[in-house]
């Protein structure tokens, strides 16, 4: 498979504040990159950096190479062109991220416009209309005028991922998008972004703190801590054998249905900081940096 997205040696500053360190991580087409880790630990300021809008006071070095051309080469303008077309993102907290006083389709219209300015009225609403039913907004003709209020927070989720899909785009970061929504909507959620996947060929940056809905649709797994990668490999491989003592308190910390009630789940402590040491092949692309 080509690589589509390549994150090498980036590390982001704010101040004296290291939020990210020589992070490297590879997408390739087709795939998804589940990347995890307790609040705090860079993966929303990574998601931010790829698409280059973190605030101006942080310092970004490395590379983010996208279909090989690294995006912290690309001006303004340029930058523009690319998200929301090729690279786009469901943000989190659909509940607050909607325009409150703008009906949905004309938001969705919006980021359609964007990228077709030739599109007359009439296209841009089928467009519009295509996007909501691709994530079952039921009678979407009738529901373009509503107003955020007017949807469930699933809903509203929904359209939150209409808005990132309606161009079509080649890479979808999804940050956190089943956060405060309850489990039933969350396997709604999944669903439909598998779904997207396999009629789109999605290839997607899933960030989340939820290693169970990781687990879903995750190809690979990366896990961060303190703006530092700790481990990464195929799912199955981190989830059944963890090499990174961080990762296996992550594990031990989550209930399944053979968990003894009688004794507490794993507690992650917050210890020193340790040296960066290297990361290490355990098994075929599972890497791990040593826990001592």
């Amino acid at each position: 498979m080509a690589s589509l997205l390549e994150i090498d040696g980036l590390t982001i500053r704010f101040g004296s504040k290291l939020a990210v360190k020589e992070l490297s991580l590879r997408l390739e087409n087709g795939q998804v990159l589940g990347l995890v880790g307790e609040s705090g630990s860079g993966k929303s300021v990574t998601a931010l950096a790829v698409l280059r809008l973190l605030d101006p006071a942080a310092r970004v070095e490395g590379a983010i190479r996208f279909e090989g051309t690294n995006l912290l080469d690309f001006g303004p303008e340029a930058m523009r062109r690319l998200r929301g077309r090729d690279i786009a993102m469901i943000f989190q907290e659909p509940m607050t991220a909607l325009n409150p006083v703008m009906c949905v389709g004309e938001q969705i219209a919006e980021a359609v416009r964007a990228h077709n300015p030739g599109r007359s009225r009439t296209e841009v609403r089928e467009t519009v209309l295509q996007a909501m039913q691709s994530v079952a907004i039921g009678d979407p003709g009738r529901r373009y005028r509503d107003y955020p209020h007017q949807f469930s927070g699933g809903q509203r989720q929904r359209i939150m991922i209409a808005m990132a899909i309606a161009n079509r785009p080649r890479l979808l970061i999804a940050d956190e998008p089943t956060t405060a929504l309850d489990v039933t909507v969350q396997k709604q959620i999944l669903d439909l972004l598998a779904d997207l996947r396999g009629r789109f060929g999605l290839t997607m940056l899933f960030i989340s703190h939820d290693l169970a809905v990781v687990s879903q649709v995750a190809d690979r797994v990366a896990v961060m801590r303190h703006g530092v990668l700790l481990e990464e490999g195929p799912c199955q491989a981190v989830f059944r054998t963890p090499v990174h003592d961080y990762t296996r308190a992550l594990m031990g910390a989550i209930p399944t249905m053979s968990t003894d009630v009688a004794r507490p789940l794993a507690v992650v402590e917050k210890g020193r900081e340790l040296p960066l040491r290297p990361l290490k092949e355990y098994s075929p692309g599972h890497w791990a940096r040593s826990n001592a």
